[in-house]
C-alpha cells in the first residue's frame, strides 16, 4: 500500500491541473466530544497552496473520515485537530494503526487543549512506541521549504517554544504531531485568526513541507 501511495503522488507530478486530482486529503472525525471540525478552511487552504506551490494534484475537496472507518485507506494523509477530549475504541485503534503501518501518515495539530488527550489515545494505537521530538535537522523540516529552527510559532498558547513530536514505526515517520505552534490556525482565511502573513505563509510552507515528505516517503535514518 506504501509503494500505491508513493506511485499517486509521482503521477500526480504530471497530471496536475487536468480536471483528473490524483488524490484526497482528509480530516479524521473522531469520538470523545472533542471539535475534530475545528478550522474548517485549513486543509482546503493547504492543498490549494500545495497544488500551487508544489505543483501537486490534490483534490481541493476536503473529506472527512472516521477514525474506524475502513475509507481511510482512500487518503495518503490524513489531518487531526481540535481543542479537547479525543476517545478511540479498540477497533478505531486497530484501524488507524494497520492504516499507519501500510502506508498511510497523521498530521495531529494541537488546537489547544487536545495534547493531554490526544497522547493516551495515541498509546492505545502503538503501545509500544513513545512520541520523541524530533530534531531540528529531521528532514520534515527541509523540504521544499527549509525551516532551520524546527516548528514556526503561529499561536501563542503557553507561550511556550513550538514543538515537533513523532511516532517512528521500523524506520518510518507516521505521525507528525505539532505542539504549541497550531500549523492549522495558520492554514485558515486570514479573517478568521487574523494572523500577520507573514505567519500565514509560514504556516502553508510548513504544512507543505509535511505534505510533501509523507507522500514522497522519506525514511528516518
Amino acid at each position: 500500500m506504501r509503494l500505491l501511495f508513493l506511485a499517486l503522488f509521482f503521477i500526480s507530478l504530471t497530471s496536475f491541473n487536468n480536471g483528473n486530482y490524483t488524490y484526497t486529503l482528509a480530516v479524521l472525525k473522531y469520538h470523545g466530544g472533542g471539535d475534530w471540525y475545528a478550522n474548517p478552511t485549513a486543509l482546503p487552504n493547504l492543498v490549494k497552496f500545495c497544488n500551487k506551490e508544489l505543483h501537486t494534484s490534490i483534490d481541493p475537496n476536503v473529506e472527512n473520515v472516521e477514525v474506524g472507518s475502513m475509507d481511510i485507506f482512500n487518503y495518503p494523509v490524513v489531518h487531526m485537530t481540535g481543542h479537547g477530549n479525543v476517545i478511540f475504541s479498540n477497533q478505531e485503534a486497530e484501524n488507524l494503526r494497520t492504516y499507519l503501518i501500510s502506508g498511510g501518515f497523521l498530521h495531529i495539530s494541537d488546537n489547544y487543549g487536545m495534547d493531554q488527550f490526544v497522547r493516551p489515545q495515541m498509546k492505545k494505537v502503538f503501545p509500544e512506541l513513545e512520541f520523541i521530538e524530533l530534531p531540528f535537522s529531521h528532514p520534515i523540516y527541509h523540504q521544499s521549504y527549509d525551516f532551520k529552527s524546527g516548528l514556526p510559532k503561529i499561536h501563542e498558547h503557553d507561550k511556550k517554544a513550538p514543538q515537533g513530536f513523532g511516532l517512528i514505526y521500523e524506520g518510518r515517520l507516521v505521525c507528525f504531531y505539532d505542539y504549541e505552534c497550531d500549523l492549522g490556525d495558520g492554514w485558515e482565511d486570514e479573517e478568521v485568526h487574523h494572523d500577520s502573513e507573514e505567519k500565514r505563509k509560514k504556516a502553508l510552507q510548513m504544512g507543505a513541507n509535511i505534505v510533501e515528505f509523507a507522500l514522497t516517503g522519506a525514511l528516518d535514518k
